[in-house]
């Protein structure tokens, strides 16, 4: 189990091979302190006081494969703005000021959706996330055609996890887990509550999410069945 200070680039990783390839003192110094600056310089760097250690997107950013599962609101990565919005509001514990960077920020995290390769994308979002309505009809029903457009891009899956599927294994709550194109980089596994952020990348617990999220998928709708209980949800916010 390890915190947020988790990093990509490892001094391991860097010591090793600068022993490989026989780097002389001047040239190691050059290579941490490279590294070092790629884990500052990223765009997330200017919103420190929205993620602070978190480092969440320095992973995603780096990532191949995101599966997540969300148990209280639509993920972080198909939000719109106004149901970002709606949601900080919701909390009553930031200023307008705060909820306006929280927006920004997210946004700018969810460009690597956007980009030339973008990782593949699997998200369960659990009923009560659509049910559960932030910043009223018009926002919930914006948010609604987002999903259904974001679902049928070729790298994105959304599923839905019924009230009708009852218990499920993923019950204990929302996570997050992040597989890297180079097979030395582990798998991580992330969670959040209101006071920590908890990496994993130990075998045992990534088996452990890994299964929750396949047991939680095999239980929710196809994503074909998932665009069409989304699009029942939006219709019925008019009656």
């Amino acid at each position: 189990m390890e915190t947020a200070s988790l990093k990509r680039i490892r001094s391991a990783h860097l010591d090793a091979l600068a022993k490989l390839y026989e780097v002389d003192k001047s040239a190691w110094e050059s290579m941490h302190q490279l590294a070092k600056d790629a884990s500052e310089l990223g765009w997330w760097s200017k919103y420190k006081d929205v993620f602070s250690a978190t480092g969440l997107p320095s992973f995603e950013v780096e990532a191949s494969f995101i599966r997540v599962y969300e148990a209280q609101v639509v993920p972080g990565l198909l939000q719109t703005p106004s149901y970002t919005r709606a949601v900080f509001l919701g909390t009553n514990a930031y200023s307008e000021e705060r909820i306006q960077r929280h927006v920004q920020a997210r946004m700018e995290r969810q460009e690597i959706l956007d980009r030339l390769y973008p990782p593949e994308y699997a998200a369960i979002i659990d009923e009560v996330a659509l049910r559960r309505h932030a910043g009223g009809t018009i926002v919930m029903q914006e948010q609604f055609q987002h999903l259904i457009h974001m679902a049928t891009r070729p790298n994105i899956a959304i599923q839905v996890l019924p009230f009708s599927a009852g218990m499920h294994a993923a019950n204990l709550g929302s996570f997050q887990i992040m597989e890297f194109p180079e097979p030395s980089d582990p798998t991580i596994g992330y969670a959040e509550t209101p006071t920590s952020t908890l990496y994993v990348e130990g075998p045992d617990e990534i088996r452990r999410y890994d299964a929750m999220w396949r047991e939680a998928s095999s239980a929710a709708l196809t994503v074909a069945q998932t665009i069409d209980f989304v699009r029942d949800v939006s219709e019925s916010l008019e009656d």
